[in-house]
């Protein structure tokens, strides 16, 4: 995956992800509202990037990885909560989000469940 993919990507989800989860835990909108305006921001992405000339394939790939970056914190509460190593549930994440874009655009899903845990690992820390 292109480095400079994931550096547009990422701060492009982040500023209004951040603040719809502020507005939702602030009590603003409910869980179902979140969730709306969580998908509209995703698909949002995908078309600006679909826009800029970006694979619907290539696109949905750094928008899941994405996504699973900027969840890590909620994914390390998950695991202390569930008192099991951080990995188990990020690779349980990594395949969900594989398993969607193989579905979606029909690709091996091992080889995205490999290119997002890599990114994943490259961008998370």
């Amino acid at each position: 995956m292109n480095k400079q993919l994931m550096d547009i990507v990422l701060p492009r989800l982040a500023r209004p992800l951040y603040r719809q989860l502020h507005r939702f835990q602030g009590g603003q909108f409910d869980e179902a509202e979140f969730t709306r305006r969580f998908e509209a921001l995703l698909r949002r992405q995908h078309a600006w990037l679909s826009r800029r000339g970006v694979a619907a394939n290539r696109a949905a790939l750094a928008i899941h990885a994405a996504v699973l970056v900027l969840s890590l914190p909620g994914l390390r509460a998950e695991a202390a909560q569930a008192n099991v190593p951080l990995e188990v549930i990020e690779q349980r994440a990594v395949r969900e989000a594989a398993a969607d874009v193989a579905r979606n655009y029909d690709v091996p899903e091992r080889r995205v469940a490999d290119v997002i845990a890599g990114i994943v690992a490259r961008y998370g820390d």
